[in-house]
């Protein structure tokens, strides 16, 4: 019940044929509370689907009713046949609910390049199915309905003093940061303006779903969406309420590492002593970015050179002959120059943490990754397939 925990909203998922397995495949949530504020943030790709260009149009005003998302294609680069699907999409929804068609987000997520009129077809009678499944209790169905490559569903809740905030979400592969990193619905019955709730999101975004950086590869379908039904009647704070929507991301955030693509290490990027926070996030993503490190990890080799010649490329303020490294809680280079003997690290577990201390400053900041494995290379070899 996460995207149905706080009050004035429910779900339905349904299954609409665009799975070739059969499983739900069309997830729809709907605000009936007494206010429809919202707030969204979406990739900050160039290459922009067709939903993510209806959807920033939608929260422009800080108005949404309704939120349908559809796996089993992302219905990206269709061309004006796949505009016109988004509308039709908005417009089903609407009609079924009797809302504004202006009102409803769209998002969705699969191949790129697939749409034609079976699908189309297909997602608006999944539309209209959902329309008439919605209950406080279809949470679960709408989290299983988005879901892709994901191997479980992310759900989670934050209770706050009267009020809550939870979500759902998916994403197991392309999941690189650029405001948004996957399908994100997050719901909330605190009584707050669209203006907060943007505020709230963005910056809880910034530190979560931005520095989860996995593959490295940007979507052209990312939206992570907050709706607020008002329905508590608690007004909490602005710093309360982006407390919470943080820690809910940030719970969110480790579910899709958790279940990153052909992963088997979910590894913790920590890096301290830098002069900034920019700084710190831009050694952190070389290092979660850096192919050789990640294939050393797969092999549990706690290779830290792979770490330094990583950080090296970056334009961060430091010395390179003055940096610490550490892999899960052992020492193995100090101050540019090999430390306790690298033999000594066990990088068998899946959680793996690397700290990076520059020694040039206050600054920190975290990133997590995975992995690269052969299990990576060959889902995404025969993804299309």
């Amino acid at each position: 019940m996460s995207v149905t925990a706080a009050q004035g909203f429910t779900a339905a998922g349904v299954v609409a044929g665009l799975k070739s397995t059969g499983a739900r495949d069309v997830a729809l949530v709907v605000n009936t509370g007494r206010s429809k504020a919202a707030a969204a943030v979406f990739t900050s790709n160039r290459a922009k689907a067709h939903p993510v260009l209806w959807s920033q149009q939608v929260l422009g005003d800080g108005v949404a009713e309704a939120v349908v998302l559809n796996s089993g294609g992302a219905n990206c680069f269709t061309g004006p046949f796949g505009f016109q699907t988004t509308h039709a999409t908005a417009e089903a929804v609407a009609e079924s609910l009797g809302v504004s068609a202006g009102d409803v987000v769209v998002c969705s997520t699969g191949l790129i390049g697939v749409g034609d009129q079976v699908f189309r077809d297909k997602v608006l009678s999944g539309s209209r199915a959902a329309a008439t499944q919605l209950s406080a209790e279809g949470g679960e169905d709408a989290a299983l309905a988005i879901m892709t490559t994901d191997s479980v569903p992310k759900q989670a809740v934050v209770a706050g003093d009267g009020w809550v905030v939870g979500g759902m979400a998916k994403g197991a592969g392309m999941l690189a940061p650029g405001l948004a990193t996957m399908l994100v619905v997050l719901t909330t019955d605190a009584d707050l303006p669209a203006e907060t709730l943007d505020a709230s999101l963005r910056a809880a975004t910034r530190v979560t779903f931005d520095r989860l950086d996995s593959d490295g590869c940007m979507s052209t379908n990312d939206t992570v969406v907050l709706l607020s039904s008002a329905e508590s009647g608690v007004a909490p704070s602005a710093d309360e309420f982006t407390t919470a929507v943080t820690e809910l991301c940030a719970d969110l955030a480790r579910q899709l590492q958790a279940d990153a693509e052909g992963a088997s290490h979910d590894i913790r990027i920590e890096v301290v002593g830098a002069v900034d926070e920019d700084d710190a996030v831009e050694v952190g993503r070389s290092v979660a970015r850096n192919s050789l490190f990640k294939a050393a990890v797969f092999g549990n080799d706690p290779n830290w050179g792979r770490v330094l010649a990583a950080i090296g490329t970056t334009s961060a303020a430091f010395d390179p002959y003055d940096v610490d490294v550490s892999m899960n809680g052992v020492r193995v280079c100090h101050a540019g120059a090999p430390d306790v003997p690298s033999e000594t690290v066990d990088l068998t577990p899946r959680a793996v943490h690397v700290l990076v201390d520059l020694r040039a400053g206050d600054a920190e900041a975290t990133i997590l990754t995975n992995d690269l494995t052969h299990d990576y290379v060959h889902e995404n070899s025969a993804y299309s397939s």
